[in-house]
């Protein structure tokens, strides 16, 4: 009977489905019923209806809580039997159940997946090194879904230990970008290996894409406007600034905030030293004098010994700290003077 249960499973295993360790158990359920019946003596409790399915269901998993068992040498070749297919039907499920992992595993490292996320993050381009980077700025802000689609050159992930996606293939093909779910995205960033391959990804994108924030970044800035003849809302930063690439993926706009800051006209930064004359002065003085007076904005404050970004309201800068300011204008030292000696209001 073992040899016949091998046999019979070694051609349901050709099938190679999950009906196959049903139609084992269910095959050993029927016949050892029958077997069990005539191999113990009449009026035996273990083959009763209410009783059977139980021994059957502790024997083939193995459990074995001995309430009920039998008693006869044929009786014991039956239930040997009822291990067999329950050691033959649970080795068939976790096997098949390997084989799906494994399966899943080799489709994730081969980019084979198609992503079914939204609201997320899509980095289109690799480079080694420079893409881990902004991923791990992009996790360390916050960003909760990652997708990395990449060439077909990148042969496996790249980043297999982090919580990333990851989606291969021609990146100026629009099945690719769905696959990476450009389409239900919340920002995209074209991180290509040239200027003109950014272009032309950047028009696959734009056509595939709902309502993501596009980024693309470049080498020459100069191409700025070729990217806005395909779409004035794409926006685009320097290629060899990470850390300003990924600010404008979490908080799109802030890109021309900055490049705005560092354009001559407008709104600029400027730094002027606090006077000695004033002695210390609180952070909460001087921006409302600063900004009363001359319509500007404290951004920081360095004293002897540290930089402080955005200081506290509540913070006492000593005389002869250096103040960082936006403003139209750059103020003069007297003007500072005149302002902080105002009385608070």
């Amino acid at each position: 009977m073992p040899f016949f249960l091998s046999r019979l499973l070694a051609r349901l295993l050709v099938l190679r489905s999950w009906a196959t360790p049903i139609v084992v158990i269910v095959f050993v359920f029927v016949t050892s019923w029958p077997l069990m019946a005539l191999a113990e003596p009449d009026g035996s409790a273990l083959v009763r209806p209410e009783n059977f399915w139980w021994y059957f269901v502790v024997t083939a998993a193995t459990v074995g809580y001995g309430d009920y068992y039998p008693e006869t040498g044929a009786g014991h070749v039956v239930g040997a039997y009822v291990i067999v297919g329950g050691i033959v039907t649970l080795t068939t499920v976790f096997t098949k159940m390997a084989s799906i992992l494994e399966q899943a595993r080799g489709r994730r490292m081969q980019g084979a997946i198609t992503v079914d996320a939204s609201g997320h993050v899509v980095l289109i381009g690799y480079t080694a090194g420079r893409t881990e980077r902004i991923v791990h700025e992009l996790l360390a802000d916050g960003t909760s879904t990652v997708v990395l689609c990449a060439w077909d050159d990148v042969a496996t992930h790249p980043m297999p230990e982090e919580p990333v996606e990851f989606v291969r293939g021609e990146l100026n093909d629009p099945e690719t970008l769905r696959r990476a779910g450009v389409h239900r995205a919340r920002t995209v960033l074209v991180d290509a290996r040239d200027d003109n391959e950014a272009l032309a990804i950047a028009v696959i994108v734009d056509h595939v894409v709902e309502s993501a924030h596009i980024v693309v970044t470049l080498r020459d800035m100069a191409q700025t406007s070729l990217i806005h003849y395909v779409d004035a809302g794409i926006r685009c930063v320097q290629w060899h600034t990470p850390r300003m690439i990924t600010e404008e993926l979490t908080s799109p706009g802030i890109a021309e905030v900055y490049a705005e800051l560092m354009t001559h006209g407008g709104a600029n930064t400027y730094s002027v030293p606090l006077p000695e004359s004033l002695g210390p002065v609180l952070v909460d003085h001087c921006r409302t004098a600063l900004g009363r007076g001359h319509g500007a904005t404290l951004l920081a404050a360095r004293t002897d010994s540290e930089l402080i970004v955005n200081p506290n309201w509540r913070t006492e800068l000593p005389a002869g700290s250096t103040l960082y300011y936006v403003s139209e204008r750059r103020l003069t030292t007297e003007q500072i003077t005149a302002a902080l000696r105002q009385p608070v209001s």
